[in-house]
């Protein structure tokens, strides 16, 4: 089973946030070969002022974290 997590500002986050999980479930379904109907996405939309990012990004860096366990 996987878990994504998608942390960024809110303002930039929320509206993208299911067109953002269609792309990425579809993939992680052909590159990983996860199962097409198991998805596990969790957003993090995050005021301005409680998301720190590298010198030289813009406001709508985003991180994505992606873990897999494989249940054994």
């Amino acid at each position: 089973m996987s878990q994504i997590k998608i942390y960024g500002i809110k303002a930039y986050l929320n509206p993208i946030k299911q067109e953002l999980s269609d792309v990425i479930h579809d993939c992680v379904v052909e590159a990983l070969a996860f199962p097409r109907d198991k998805r596990a996405h969790r957003f993090f939309p995050l005021d301005k002022e409680n998301m720190f990012y590298p010198a030289g990004r813009i406001d709508v860096y985003t991180i994505t974290k992606i873990t897999h366990a494989d249940g054994k």
